[in-house]
C-alpha cells in the first residue's frame, strides 16, 4: 500500500510540474518587408511598433500589434534613421546618422523637426532616454572601431561625455535612471556608468565581455534586467543588473540589430538585419 501511495504521489507531482520550454522567436512581419538597415524599434503608448527603413532606406515603418505594416513617414534631405525612442505621449526621437541629427517627430501631425544637431558627431546611432527625459546617444566610427558618447538635450544640444571609446552601439538607461549601459560591438564589451548630478556619468565599470560575436541594441525591463542582441550569433541574452547571464533566446535569423517590448512586457520584438523583418518572442 505504501508503494502505491508513493507512486501515485510521484505521478501527481510530475503532472503538476510544467516543463519550461526554451524561448524562441517567430516572424512578426514578412521577411524582406524592411531593408537590411532595419533598426531602432520602439513601441508607442497604443502598442504600435516603429522601426526604420521599411520597404526602402530613409523611411520609418509602423507595425500594428496585429502585424500590419505600413510607411509612417519618409525622412527628408537624405536623412536615414537608426535608433528610435519616445519622450512624451506623441513625441518620437530618431537618430539620423547621415545628417548628424536627433530628429523629433510628432505622431499626430507627422511633423519632422531637428531636435539637436552636432557636426562633429560620427553618426548618431542608438539613443536612450532617462526618466527625466534626458537623451543619451552612441556615436560609433566604424572605419577605425572607435566611438563617442553624448548627452543630448533641447537646451544644450549634444554634450560630449566620453570619446576614444570602442565602437559604441547599444545604449540604455536603467528604469530608476541611476545607471547608463553602453556596449561596444567590435570590442564585445558592455559598460555601466553611474548617472549623477546634471545627468552626467561617472564610475565606468565593465559589466560583461564576450569572446565572440557582436553586440547591438539593448533594452531594460521594469525589474532592471538587460536584454542584449547578439549580432552574428542570432540570440538575445538576458542579464541581471549585476551582469549575471540569466537566459538566452534563440532567434530565426543571425543578425539581430535591436529590440523593443510590448507595453505589458509579455513580448519582445527584434529587428533582423539579415532577414529584413521583425521577429517576436512571447516571454
Amino acid at each position: 500500500m505504501k508503494k502505491l501511495i508513493t507512486f501515485a504521489l510521484l505521478i501527481a507531482l510530475t503532472s503538476s510540474c510544467k516543463v519550461q520550454q526554451p524561448l524562441k522567436s517567430h516572424d512578426f512581419t514578412k521577411e524582406g518587408s524592411f531593408t537590411p538597415g532595419v533598426e531602432g524599434p520602439a513601441t508607442d503608448y497604443q502598442g504600435n511598433i516603429y522601426a526604420v527603413n521599411f520597404e526602402e532606406q530613409g523611411t520609418i515603418g509602423k507595425v500594428t500589434p496585429n502585424g500590419e505594416a505600413s510607411v509612417f513617414v519618409k525622412l527628408r534631405n537624405g536623412s536615414i534613421g537608426n535608433g528610435i525612442r519616445f519622450g512624451e505621449k506623441n513625441q518620437m526621437f530618431v537618430a539620423d546618422y547621415t545628417n548628424h541629427n536627433i530628429l523629433e517627430i510628432d505622431l499626430v501631425t507627422k511633423k519632422i523637426s531637428i531636435f539637436a544637431h552636432e557636426s562633429t558627431a560620427n553618426q548618431p546611432n542608438d539613443i536612450a532616454i532617462a526618466p527625466n527625459k534626458t537623451l543619451y546617444a552612441s556615436d560609433p566610427n566604424w572605419s577605425d572601431n572607435t566611438g563617442k558618447l553624448w548627452k543630448v538635450t533641447k537646451d544644450k544640444g549634444f554634450e560630449l561625455l566620453e570619446e576614444n571609446m570602442g565602437t559604441v552601439n547599444g545604449i540604455e538607461v536603467s528604469p530608476d535612471g541611476k545607471k547608463l549601459y553602453v556596449n561596444e560591438s567590435a570590442q564585445r564589451k558592455i559598460w555601466v556608468y553611474d548617472i549623477v548630478e546634471n545627468s552626467l556619468i561617472q564610475n565606468k565599470q565593465e559589466l560583461m565581455s564576450f569572446e565572440d560575436h557582436g553586440l547591438d541594441g539593448m533594452r531594460c525591463t521594469p525589474n532592471g534586467n538587460l536584454y542584449v542582441t547578439r549580432y552574428g550569433k542570432g540570440t538575445v541574452i538576458i542579464l541581471s543588473p549585476k551582469g549575471k547571464l540569466l537566459k538566452e533566446i534563440e532567434l530565426i535569423g543571425k543578425k539581430p540589430s535591436n529590440l523593443t517590448f510590448s507595453n505589458d512586457y509579455k513580448k519582445v520584438y527584434v529587428t533582423m538585419a539579415d532577414r529584413g523583418n521583425i521577429e517576436v518572442v512571447n516571454l
